[in-house]
């Protein structure tokens, strides 16, 4: 599972959810050493989520492995939100105080105002995981490319963390984790990979 590259609004702290950032200059510098850390794993698939700078980054790694399929997945999008896209971080934290209350306390269920909550984007990525699992046979190799709060929310999920304690696990740009199916359940077996990006 891996999480995209930086973008210039990640750089400035500017909440971007599903607007279309691409990769800056040290994004794709990410994204470039990313791909080679990856280039002899053994992928069948591509999954990866439509926004700009998901596929950009899937795309540098695709390009060890060009016979692979990359497919988008909308479910793997983003959090909607709603409201608060494009909004600089500093502004929110002055503005919004009842809101950063209830996000502070119960950020599982807390929606974003006109967007999504925490649960809603958990239902809807592990649908898209369950789905694509049930299509590959065992022991096949899947790449998932998509964003902090879905990867967040799946990793909850794997590590049967509850979402409200969603803040103990990071994800920093270009990392990635490994996640195995074990007949039963989705086990990690890395979490938020960063070796690659020493020096960038």
């Amino acid at each position: 599972m891996v999480r995209h590259g930086e973008t210039e609004w990640n750089r400035i702290g500017r909440f971007q959810g599903r607007s279309d950032q691409p990769l800056n200059e040290k994004g794709r510098s990410q994204a470039q050493a990313l791909a080679i850390a990856l280039k002899n794993e053994p992928f069948t698939a591509f999954y990866a989520s439509p926004l700009p700078r998901a596929l950009e980054t899937a795309g540098f790694i695709r390009n060890f492995h060009p016979e692979i399929p990359l497919i988008e997945e909308p479910k793997f999008m983003e959090m909607d939100l709603g409201e608060f896209e494009g909004m600089d971080g500093r502004l929110w934290m002055e503005n919004h105080g009842d809101f950063i209350k209830a996000w502070a306390n119960n950020p599982g269920s807390t929606r974003m105002p006109g967007g999504e909550s925490l649960e809603e984007v958990q239902c809807r990525a592990l649908e898209a995981l369950t789905a694509i699992r049930e299509k590959h046979e065992p022991g096949e190799h899947l790449l998932f490319c998509s964003h902090n709060f879905v990867l967040l929310t799946l990793l909850c999920h794997a590590l049967e963390i509850p979402l409200n304690r969603f803040r103990e696990i990071k994800k920093g740009t270009a990392s990635y984790s490994i996640l195995t199916w074990d007949g039963s359940r989705f086990r990690v077996d890395l979490l938020n990979e960063r070796s690659h990006l020493k020096g960038l």
